[in-house]
């Protein structure tokens, strides 16, 4: 028989292998969003929407939401998806709106509320927005979005499936 602080050591240290492979990934397509985000942002600011800030945010963020949810369905949560394509899209649309509004907040405080209006404010504003938003992004898309873990029957089979 073994000890229950051996299943409960075992139990702990597969749960904490599980988040922090899922941190990583997350962090990875993360950052090749913020890439995607704040690339296009700039390039919108530097032509057609150089005094409009916050509408070349919700452009830029809208393409790399569109490519942190194929990221993140298809690599980083694979395991934990549980539901149908276009419910899973909407929830984390969801998600990523609320994101959205945290990091235009924080443009728009920055450069409407205490007027640093320069390029260079912007984009500390939007970091720290996406800063926020991506705590609340990670936490969402494992409580809401990829909920449920499935089991290996069920996750060989998707991958049969798919492949």
């Amino acid at each position: 028989m073994t000890p229950p602080h051996t299943s409960l050591l075992g139990w702990a240290r597969g749960t904490l292998s599980s988040l922090w492979r899922e941190v990583v990934k997350f962090g990875i397509i993360g950052a090749l969003a913020f890439v995607v985000d704040v690339g296009v942002m700039n390039l919108l600011r530097h032509t057609i929407l150089d005094d409009k800030p916050t509408t070349a945010k919700i452009i830029s963020a809208s393409l790399a939401t569109v490519f942190s949810w194929i990221g993140n369905r298809q690599w980083t949560f694979r395991h934990r998806r549980n539901r149908a394509a276009a419910h899973e899209f909407s929830l984390f649309v969801i998600t990523n709106l609320v994101a959205l509004v945290i990091g235009v907040a924080a443009i728009a405080f920055s450069h409407y509320g205490l007027q640093f209006t320069s390029l260079f404010a912007d984009n500390v504003a939007n970091i720290v927005g996406i800063g926020l938003g991506t705590l609340f992004r990670f936490w969402a898309y494992r409580k809401f979005v990829f909920a449920k873990e499935l089991d290996e029957a069920s996750d060989k089979k998707s991958a049969k499936t798919a492949g």
